[in-house]
């Protein structure tokens, strides 16, 4: 009956509408949405408002809908004063309510929104039908506090509210009550801030730090804003309005020297020189962050950098620590965490407390291993072809001798007859086993899942000429090049500026043999693989599933994969976790 009434009241149409619960679990799911845009003039609300709220914003609907939901008539003018003093109030410190003025209301369809973030997601075949209003609050000055309260009273509404400060978030959706408090920092609206804890976005750090610390290697990953190292290192950002595209390059050199000798890290005792591996600029939601690419030009209130540098390692470190040397007023409490195969451990560093330690505490820790590919002495014989040739040639030999002995001494007649006896048996067993022996499946299966094992535990290595040693050990010939080109380039995580997964799982599905011979076989082989990196905060997770034919050989007394056709690559899974906000 409602949906009925606003759609006839406002004249816009006779669409069905679909009604929307009251409470949702969060808080951009609720019936109604707020967003709040404050600028230097006054603050812009838009609202959606759902129709179970109606009555809660009854004093903003027109006259007609009004009293269709069942309220004793009352001039619009007189009911838009008490809904800007009383039912969605935006005060000043003083608690004095800001006028207020109705821009527009109208019908339309409800934005329908990421779960997480509460981005803006494409719109569903039908969707639901709200009120949309637009309302602005003026400043007299621009005032240092503002205090928001939603709908009191008999008839509460289920809002969920975020607010803009100059286009910058400082919270993330909450449900709006009553008298939150918001500090307005019109310098730098980064640190503007609500007093209420619960109330803050996720990423509210101007800096955070990170150290991963896996086999081979240790990473230290600052996310920091440009703006916030301008009091330490000149980046030319005073008085800037917007980071064009075409300087951030020289901004991002600046910042590298900078921070390659800031943060120290130790290793087992020991400090490292670090070697740059990326640095981009990010942009970040709840869901994920991810790299800025192409380059765009930037607000610098937002502009965020991630910065990683890398120290190898000959294994698996006992001790890393990083000592954070950057605060500030506005910068003593660091978020951090160090990062290992368990999982990451959050904490803060503050100027009394700076040091970022991880100890090895994993009580099984997963170092990568090789699996042996090398012929067996069974194996050995049945693909050694050139070994039966060899043989003939001795049988070949010894019956020529045995002809031009036989004037001679008996007994070398009968030495030489016993020696052409024994190689002719040798022949004849090796030219029955390699006909007639096969490679059993499972060890076929064994043999290929080894293989393919080794090329990615080859990739845990940072070094390109290691992991082409490595590769070496079981990829043979041109082979080589193409598997280390195609591997790097599926473990590589999209829109994260070449950060490279490392495999945590892999399991050969199926094998089915095609053709076999002497010293080689082919099959086609399913398999998938799982891996995941850290970096820019997060944990990134990948898994894929391939499906290909391929070709093995005995090559100098070892099993290599010699041909490799990939039929089918299937992305099975992809996202992120959050490591520290």
């Amino acid at each position: 009956m409602r949906n009925f009434l606003l759609i006839a009241l406002l004249g816009l149409g006779a669409t069905a509408v679909r009604a929307d619960a009251i409470v949702r679990v969060r808080a951009m799911t609720a019936s109604t949405i707020a967003e709040y845009f404050i600028d230097e003039r006054g603050t812009r609300v838009e609202l959606e408002i759902g129709v179970n709220d109606l009555p809660a914003f009854r004093n903003l609907l027109p006259d007609g809908l009004y009293e269709k939901l069942g309220f004793e008539p009352r001039p619009l003018e007189e009911r838009l004063l008490e809904f800007f003093a009383r039912d969605l109030r935006v005060a000043s410190g003083g608690g004095v309510p800001l006028p207020g003025r109705v821009l527009r209301v109208e019908l339309r369809d409800r934005v329908r929104r990421d779960e997480i973030t509460g981005e803006a997601l494409a719109a569903v075949d039908e969707p639901e039908k709200v009120v949309f209003a637009q309302l602005y609050y003026r400043f007299e000055t621009r005032p240092e506090v503002l205090i928001l309260s939603g709908p009191a009273g008999p008839t509460p509404a289920s809002i969920g509210f975020v607010v803009y400060h100059r286009g910058l978030p400082v919270n993330d959706f909450r449900y709006l009550g009553q008298g939150y408090e918001l500090e307005l920092d019109w310098q730098d609206p980064w640190y503007s801030r609500f007093r209420g804890r619960n109330l803050r976005r996720a990423y509210d750090a101007a800096m955070s730090g990170f150290i991963y610390v896996e086999p081979y290697e240790v990473r230290k990953e600052i996310i920091v804003r440009p703006l916030d190292l301008q009091p330490w290192v000149d980046l030319g950002l005073d008085d800037v309005s917007v980071i064009r595209a075409e300087i951030q390059p020289e901004l991002m050199r600046r910042v590298a020297a900078f921070l390659r000798q800031r943060h120290r890290v130790t290793i087992d005792g020991r400090q490292i020189e670090p070697e740059l591996a990326r640095i981009n600029f990010l942009r970040r939601t709840l869901r994920n962050s991810t790299v800025v690419d192409p380059p765009e030009d930037l607000d610098p209130i937002s502009a965020t950098l991630g910065v990683i540098f890398v120290y190898p390692t000959d294994g698996l470190p006992k001790r890393v620590t990083m000592e954070w040397d950057l605060f500030s007023p506005q910068i003593d409490n660091v978020p951090v965490a160090a990062v290992d195969q368990a999982g990451p451990l959050p904490s803060f560093v503050t100027p009394d407390d700076p040091v970022l330690v991880w100890q090895n505490f994993l009580q099984n820790p997963v170092l990568p291993t090789l699996v042996a590919t090398e012929l067996p002495p069974g194996e050995a014989v049945r693909t050694a072809a050139w070994l039966r040739w060899v043989l003939l040639a001795g049988l070949l030999v010894a019956a020529i001798g045995a002809a031009v002995s036989r004037r001679r001494d008996g007994g070398v007649r009968r030495m030489v007859a016993m020696v052409v006896m024994a190689l002719l048996l040798l022949t004849a067993a090796t030219f029955w086993i390699g006909r007639g022996a096969r490679m059993s499946e499972p060890r076929k299966r064994e043999l290929v899942s080894a293989l393919l094992h080794n090329v990615y535990r080859a990739f845990d290595y940072r070094d390109e000429e290691r992991i082409y040693d490595v590769l070496d050990q079981s990829v043979a010939g041109d082979l080589l090049t193409q598997i280390y080109l195609e591997t790097r380039r599926a473990l590589e995580i999209q829109n994260q500026g070449g950060a490279r997964a490392k495999v945590k799982e892999f399991e050969l599905a199926e094998l089915e043999s095609e053709s076999e011979s002497s010293g080689r076989f082919t099959a086609r082989a399913v398999w998938s693989v799982s891996g995941s990196v850290g970096h820019w905060g997060h944990l990134h997770q990948r898994s894929n599933r391939y499906r290909a034919d391929l070709g093995i050989e005995s090559v100098d007394g070892a099993w290599k994969l010699t041909a490799l056709d990939l039929l089918e690559e299937e992305r099975l899974a992809r996202g992120g976790v959050e490591v520290v906000k």
